[in-house]
């Protein structure tokens, strides 16, 4: 049984508390599905979790505009990830794709809310480049004004639910200022002429991604979100929300490993007697566990603060996705090597961890990147 005392934390509220009981029993009910064809599995995940109500918070609701909720983002992606990775996947996708129009869209632009929120489209996040990954500032793709309209053109990769997705909020050049300055951002409907999908890439964790190419893609100047020039500060916005969302996918996932580890320990003889004996096993738990709330707090912390009024986390948010991440790879790594063999058997619950853990520490930020923007707040705060 999963520990839910971190539920009583100061953090939290009564409506959090039963969403992770009503979404707990939701997900024993409903995951994992079938994960052989990827595209599929997604696809069906989000008309699921759309038709049963668990993408709305991912969201604003139009009808009753306010602030996004991350302590119910978070609690949402940790109890998903502890049951299946790519329910996770397909519902953080739900909210990154769309943060752009939830904090800075206008009403009419916004109507694509009601379609992700019901999970009747799904939604991506354009920014990475192939010369330009975690360097934002750096990225290449242009936005040429012509008449009423923008001309988009250049290369997008790693995208997450690309090749699926409906509609894609894709950062591009205007060249107001040099650098950061000089960027916006765009709605790009997936049925854009000049809009192709150029590659499919495959990783350990089989999810969506694709490279996505732009020549001349035509939109009308009215898929600008916000000014021109603003793309960079509004891309940096959404993911001050959304960062910690990943720290929370990362600790359900080193969770479901704990629990794994715990039952193997209790279940396995090793030399006459149960392995849960062994000091040795007992001091690996030990540390699991102590890495586990440790991330939980960091990740916590940071959403409280986020609701709480803050108007931006970046510290705090960027603490708790590098910590969570790294650690929950070491939670997993301790759970592989307990499970033996079975460990890294081919579909086996902490071998599939074991890759699904891995991208999280490069995605939304890599590590490093996270250490760098730590150290600048806490320098900069001196």
């Amino acid at each position: 049984m999963p520990d839910r005392s971190f539920l009583n934390w100061p953090f939290f509220e009564e409506r959090h508390r039963q969403l992770a009981d009503q979404l707990d029993a939701w997900c024993a009910k409903n995951l994992p599905v079938d994960h052989h064809d990827v595209d599929a599995a997604c696809r069906e995940l989000v008309a699921k979790l759309g038709r049963d109500g668990w993408l709305k918070p991912t969201a604003l609701d139009t009808d009753n505009p306010g602030p996004l909720d991350v302590r119910t983002l978070c609690i949402t992606r940790e109890t998903l990830a502890r049951h299946d990775g790519l329910a996770d996947f397909s519902f953080a996708m739900q909210g990154l794709g769309t943060g752009a129009l939830s904090l800075f869209g206008t009403p009419e632009q916004q109507h694509w809310l009601d379609q992700t929120r019901a999970g009747k489209a799904i939604s991506a996040f354009a920014l990475s480049e192939p010369r330009s990954g975690s360097d934002v500032a750096n990225m290449e793709m242009t936005a040429t004004r012509d008449g009423d309209d923008y001309l988009l053109t250049g290369e997008k990769t790693w995208i997450s639910n690309g090749g699926i997705a409906n509609l894609y909020i894709v950062f591009a050049r205007t060249a107001e200022a040099p650098g950061a300055k000089g960027i916006s951002a765009f709605i790009v409907p997936a049925a854009t002429a000049g809009l192709s999908i150029a590659e499919r890439l495959e990783t350990i964790a089989p999810h969506p991604l694709a490279r996505l190419s732009f020549d001349n893609a035509r939109v009308p100047a009215s898929a600008l979100i916000g000014k021109p020039g603003d793309g960079f500060r509004i891309a940096m916005s959404v993911l001050d929300v959304f960062r910690s969302t990943v720290g929370a996918a990362a600790l359900g996932f080193a969770r479901r490993a704990l629990d794994e580890s715990v039952s193997r320990a209790a279940e396995r003889e090793l030399f006459g007697a149960p392995m849960a004996d062994l000091q040795m096993v007992q001091g690996h738990i030990a540390d699991m566990a102590l890495d586990v709330d440790a991330a939980a707090l960091l990740v916590y912390r940071a959403a409280w603060t986020k609701d709480m009024g803050a108007p931006r986390v970046t510290r705090e948010a960027a603490m708790a996705k590098l910590f969570a991440t790294d650690r929950a790879q070491e939670v997993i790594d301790t759970a592989v090597q307990l499970h033996g063999g079975d460990g890294v058997r081919k579909d086996h619950i902490v071998e599939s961890l074991y890759r699904e853990i891995r991208a999280l520490r490069i995605y939304e930020g890599a590590s490093d990147v996270q250490k760098v923007v730590i150290a600048r707040q806490v320098m900069g705060a001196a």
